[in-house]
């Protein structure tokens, strides 16, 4: 696993605990981001990870 994704994934899982929706981890290129799912509109190809604070086991 890459810092990049590491650190990535990290900051997901703290974001979606901090406003409490789901968050999703997404990759374009090289790059990483990370918004609420509700608002995301790209592609699904692209979701590396969903993390939702009400089920914190996936």
């Amino acid at each position: 696993m890459s810092h990049n994704l590491a650190l990535a994934q990290n900051h997901a899982f703290d974001l979606a605990r901090t406003l409490m929706v789901p968050v999703v981890l997404f990759q374009v290129d090289n790059e990483f981001g990370v918004m609420v799912s509700s608002e995301y509109d790209g592609e699904e190809d692209a979701i590396v990870h969903e993390y939702d604070p009400w089920c914190p086991a996936h």
